[in-house]
């Protein structure tokens, strides 16, 4: 049987050799193809820069409406349906939901979950981590590897469906496909073709394939960052069981059939020219480029969602993977002297995208990670996830039903393997109407018995009234049983799942209702919105092309529409400072970083059409309506006299026995002696264990040996102890040297209005998210029925509490007035949706943030992000930086300290000198010598709280961001909008 790449990619003649190799060979093969062809390639080459443009219009939907007009209405008609916002699925009362911020909770939750799973699991993640640990630390706590316990539970006879997104492994471009590509197109002629034919569709496939070449020589196409490997995910957990069952979707390569049928019916009346050589049909550009509805290039399915026996769901912006797991203060060190054992991230799990991303995470290789931890912090990972029960778990289950039987007939079907069935399944009546009493099970039973013919006004108030009792079963008690039956119903909490689908993701027509979703609550808000989100990449008007999604539009007409009544009115949105792509700004290879930020510069402040200069044109002062903030934190990693003690007694580095008890924690490592009961058991006489015999002898002083301060995060929270009392002592690098800083990455994918309605999912703020026609998302519109006492403006408001607690526990942590997360003591919030949030109301803390339009709250949260960016901003140079508008400022603010310096910051010609600091580390040039210039520093940190800081919205605004060396394919711009 074919393994899964075969089936995948295709067979093409000589292919076995070819994948794989070079470019540069292919290239020089398909010039030498076409040499004979010269002086005919010149005149193609004239047309060759407009062919970027033409295949950009063919695939970017330039000259297509983009399916997100601030109306939230497609003027085409298409994707209708009779739900709100076009969605799939209905409103549906009497929903229990749970929110968790940040992974520790909410993965506790899952493992619980997992646990207690007696029928089925059904996964469906962009990227999924076989040896994820769910509780922390590992070494505590083996049994909640991820694996493990989807293992567990199949071996208790649990069926584990899970589909993951089948990641892009290689730049797609022409230089990968020639010659092989055109040989075999050109072998695909009838065996009959006479002589004349075969010589001019050879001249136009060389003639085709050197076009694109050049135009891609001119622009590149960018190579996507192998960052993960879904084919070990699929291998790893099938492996464990057989009712272990991954599906791994989409394709990217045409396979024979795609191109025998596409490419060569697109050759068969073609009248070779050069201008008809360099701009074929669209059918055949598509084929030439893999891009039709059977096969996709660059969209992704990236839901992230987890259903439990049919009864429970996880969703949000969650995957199960590496990097994600992370409590409220985040820590960004992990190294543990005196106790190994302590560690929290072991092997690739300890992650920083902006230094390194992900590497060969392949089971028997997890332990490679690039980074040494003694030098090196992590990024932090600022997200949001919910747990549901109750009648919106059916829509996501249909969801799931849905992806995995298109799945299965498109790609699984064929190989009839007893592993692979599709899942047949009815609506739950138990799921749908849980909380129902009998009375409205009796009236859904009444309107089932209702005639389905007649007149087409009866039928329509049939089909509604159906409608309204599947949807919305309180309301439709109330109206047709009366008063006396609804109130039998408990009320809960309504929600409606909505979704970004489209035929290649999941076999139907495009759906956007996240879009229409955003839109409308946007434009419907009293109040207030606030936005955290990866991206924020829209556009106010059709002229911001290649982005498409209008959610800026809203945004902007809401503001406008706000300042002409004169109402008080206020956008937050707080996105990451820098996409997380490794590399230096400057360097080539982080061309689709600065595009994203280029993109995102446009939306807000820059490019003559973003939604600031907007709000200033039309005479008003952006600020008071609309603000812009980043996420970022510090930590100090302990290599002090404790590891010197402990390396210079055992002989033994640290990162060397820190690696030794990584490979510990993976059970099939290249340590790991088969058959031991514990790995730790075949390991003797290596680092891990002569290292952790000394550092168990090892009295700490001061506190430090009972690990409290091998992070020291909590100081920026509540209650944490001042950075200045914290113990310190000295070993072989000085406590200024151990100060570290990044980022703290936002992954969060939510939008709360009014304190009353929130949207939570996987969906980014993005074309790829919005439109439908790319990635493919989920997200729940909720809408508690449960309102709290609170303040709006410093008027008495009536909130929801599910989006006041959970606005006000984000805005909370961001701010520093919430408490450190103890990942080893779990509080009401690790729970599953038994049992329910627990949220300190009345506190002084909670009436701190309770208003977000009072000014004292508006002086507590400006005034903070101001503080923390200054004192960030003199301490660790982070970029973006405000004060840096040029690329020479760049040079001599982050260059000249963090990378090789150029010569204006040397003064001298053509001289490398090595980095002065580390990434990340404190600037000791800004302060005094010695320990009066670390008390400095720690005076300037103590002043920090939580990890609020202002985004820089000058930061290269002198200059064009996206045009820096390399420049976007017009081809491949919107991969990054």
């Amino acid at each position: 049987m074919p393994n899964e790449d075969d089936l995948a990619y295709g067979e093409l003649p000589g292919d076995e050799e070819s994948r794989g190799t070079s470019g540069s060979s292919s290239v020089k093969a398909s010039k030498k193809q076409g040499g004979m062809f010269s002086s005919f390639l010149d005149k193609v080459h004239q047309t060759a820069q407009d062919l970027g443009s033409d295949l950009a219009d063919v695939f970017s939907g330039r000259g297509i409406h983009s399916h997100t007009h601030v109306g939230a209405n497609c003027a085409d008609g298409m994707h209708k349906t009779i739900h709100r916002f076009d969605s799939f699925a209905g409103e549906r009362d009497s929903n229990d939901v749970k929110w968790y911020v940040d992974g520790c909770g909410y993965m506790w939750a899952v493992s619980i979950a997992l646990e207690q799973a007696k029928e089925s699991i059904w996964i469906l993640d962009w990227w999924l981590s076989p040896e994820l640990y769910l509780r922390r630390p590992p070494s505590k706590n083996r049994e909640y590897r991820l694996d493990r316990m989807l293992q567990a539970a199949a071996q208790r006879g649990v069926k584990v469906n899970v589909i993951v997104y089948k990641e892009v492994s290689q730049a797609l471009t022409r230089k990968y496909l020639s010659p092989i590509l055109p040989d075999y197109l050109h072998s695909l002629l009838p065996r009959g073709t006479d002589l004349v034919t075969l010589a001019m569709s050879r001249l136009g496939i060389a003639a085709t394939f050197a076009s694109l070449e050049y135009a891609e020589a001119q622009n590149p196409l960018i190579s996507p960052p192998l960052v993960v490997d879904s084919a070990h995910t699929k291998h790893a957990l099938e492996a464990l069981h057989p009712n272990i069952s991954v599906f791994r979707h989409p394709d990217h390569l045409p396979d024979a059939q795609t191109l025998e049928s596409s490419f060569l019916s697109s050759l068969k009346n073609l009248s070779l020219t050069a201008a008809t050589a360099s701009k074929l049909p669209e059918d055949a550009l598509k084929a030439v480029y893999g891009m039709n509805e059977d096969v996709i290039l660059y969209w992704a399915h990236h839901e992230k969602l987890c259903l439990i026996d049919g009864e429970i769901a996880f969703m949000g912006g969650l995957d199960l993977c590496y990097g994600r797991w992370d409590t409220n203060q985040h820590p960004i060190v992990d190294v543990h002297p005196e106790n190994l054992n302590d560690i929290i991230w072991p092997g690739q799990d300890y992650n920083n995208a902006r230094i390194s991303d992900f590497t060969n995470v392949a089971n028997a290789a997890w332990h490679n990670d690039s980074l040494n931890r003694t030098e090196s912090s992590r990024m932090g990972w600022s997200d949001i996830s919910i747990n549901l029960q109750g009648p919106a778990v059916e829509d996501l289950k249909a969801h799931f039903v849905e992806r995995w039987n298109f799945i299965y007939k498109e790609k699984y079907d064929v190989r009839k393997d007893s592993r692979y069935s599709a899942i047949a399944v009815q609506q739950s009546t138990h799921g749908l109407m849980k909380h129902m009493k009998s009375g409205l099970y009796n009236l859904e039973a009444r309107v089932k018995q209702l005639p389905a013919s007649g007149s087409s006004s009866s039928t329509n108030a049939v089909r509604v009234m159906k409608d309204r009792v599947t949807d919305r079963p309180q309301q439709a008690a109330a109206t047709y049983l009366g008063e006396a039956a609804a109130s039998q119903s408990e009320a809960g909490i309504a929600c409606q799942v909505v979704r970004s689908c489209t035929n290649w993701s999941h076999g139907v027509d495009t759906e956007h209702s996240i879009a229409n979703a955003y839109i409308s609550i946007i434009r419907d808000s009293q109040h207030f919105i606030y936005i955290e989100n990866q991206f924020f990449i829209t556009a106010t008007t059709s002229s911001q092309k290649p982005v498409l999604n209008k959610l800026g539009a809203a945004i902007l007409e809401r503001i406008l529409r706000a300042a002409k009544a004169g109402e008080k009115y206020k956008v937050i949105v707080i996105i990451p400072a820098i996409p997380g792509f490794a590399g230096d700004l400057k360097d080539e290879s982080s061309l689709g970083t600065r595009a994203i930020m280029d993109f995102q510069y446009k939306a807000i402040n820059r490019g003559g059409h973003s939604i600031i200069e907007s709000i200033e044109a039309a005479g008003y002062y952006a600020n008071d309506f609309i603000r812009f903030y980043n996420l970022r934190n510090y930590d100090r990693i302990n290599i002090g006299a404790s590891m010197r003690k402990a390396e210079d007694a055992s002989g033994v580095t640290y990162e060397e026995a820190r690696r030794e008890h990584d490979d510990m924690m993976d059970p099939v490592g290249y340590r790991a002696q088969e058959g031991a009961a514990h790995p730790e058991e075949a390991i003797t006489g290596h680092p891990y264990e002569n290292y952790q015999q000394v550092a168990d002898s090892l009295a700490g002083s001061q506190g430090l040996g009972s690990g409290r301060w091998d992070s020291v995060s909590e100081c920026y929270m509540l209650g944490g102890l001042d950075i200045r009392q914290v113990p310190w002592e000295s070993g072989e690098y000085s406590e200024m040297d151990a100060f570290v800083s990044e980022e703290l990455y936002i992954h969060t994918k939510v939008l709360i209005a009014d304190d009353r309605i929130v949207i939570c999912g996987s969906a980014n703020l993005n074309d790829r998210s919005q439109l439908g026609d790319h990635d493919s998302e989920i997200a729940l519109v909720i809408q508690d029925s449960a309102s709290v006492d609170s303040m709006m403006n410093g008027q008495p408001w009536r909130a929801t509490k599910f989006a006041a607690t959970l606005r006000r526990q984000l805005f909370r942590k961001h701010v520093g007035l919430l408490a450190p997360q103890n990942m080893e003591q779990p509080n009401h919030n690790f729970e599953t949706i038994a049992v329910p949030n627990v949220y300190d109301f009345g506190t002084s803390e909670d009436k701190a943030v309770m208003d977000p339009l009072s000014d004292k709250f508006l002086d507590l949260w400006n005034g903070t992000a101001k503080q923390n960016s200054e004192a960030f901003g003199r301490i660790f140079h982070p970029v973006p930086h405000d004060s840096v508008r040029t690329w020479k400022q760049y040079d001599s603010f982050y260059e000249y300290f963090f990378d090789k310096a150029d010569e204006e910051a040397t003064g001298k010609e053509k001289k490398q000198t090595p980095a002065k600091y580390r990434w990340g580390h404190v600037v000791a040039d800004n302060f005094s010598p010695g320990e009066q210039g670390l008390k400095e520093m720690k005076d300037l940190l103590s002043t920090i709280k939580g990890n609020l800081v202002e985004m820089p919205l000058n930061f290269l605004i002198e200059e064009d961001i996206a045009r820096q060396g390399l420049s976007l394919n017009a081809l491949t711009e919107p991969i990054y909008t």
